[in-house]
């Protein structure tokens, strides 16, 4: 039953283990060559080495230590160049994956951020759609000030009317007054 494929195979153990390396520590170490492969400083520092390596294997230097040989075109600095140029590559992909990485994590919380910012502006929106149907139903102060207008108005024509009634209730008192001035003309 152990050679069924549904079943995992037991992990065996070794006598030498298999170094473990962190991603992330190998990730920033190529990062970092890599953003210093694209300096101005290592095209100088490159550039200085390139011309010294030229000036020393040249007819320049003592003729002893010379180990390059500039007859061939300099065949040693060529390889060390491609040496170079074959390790930088690698790192620069390693670096922009990573930095690709970054960037869709970046992107999904930006689309996270702009979807919660949508959803407030609507419930914003809304908001402010209900109070403007809230304001709609409320008094202004133009309104509150044509209600009291209307009213002193009833006020003032009530007054009036039960002035107009004081004064046709008057004649009967100026009668009454009359009456009794006759009365007190007759005793």
């Amino acid at each position: 039953m152990a050679d069924r494929l549904d079943t995992p195979l037991e992990t065996r153990r070794r006598f030498i283990r298999r170094p473990q390396l962190d991603e992330d520590a190998s990730g920033k170490i190529s990062e970092s060559i890599a953003r210093f492969l694209g300096t101005p400083r290592f095209i100088i520092y490159l550039s200085v080495f390139c011309l010294l390596w030229i000036a020393w294997n040249a007819n320049w230097g003592p003729d002893r230590p010379r180990f390059d040989d500039p007859a061939q075109g300099f065949t040693a600095l060529t390889l060390m160049l491609s040496l170079q140029a074959s390790y930088a590559a690698p790192l620069i992909l390693l670096a922009q994956n990573r930095q690709t990485d970054r960037d869709r994590v970046q992107a999904e919380q930006d689309r996270q951020r702009s979807e919660r910012n949508l959803a407030d502006t609507e419930f914003l929106a809304r908001e402010m759609a209900a109070l403007r149907i809230a304001l709609s139903e409320v008094a202004t102060r133009d309104f509150v000030r044509s209600e009291l207008r209307n009213l002193l108005e009833d006020l003032a024509a009530e007054q009036r009317d039960g002035d107009k009634e004081q004064d046709g209730d008057r004649p009967e008192k100026k009668g009454d007054r009359s009456r009794g001035a006759d009365r007190q003309a007759r005793g």
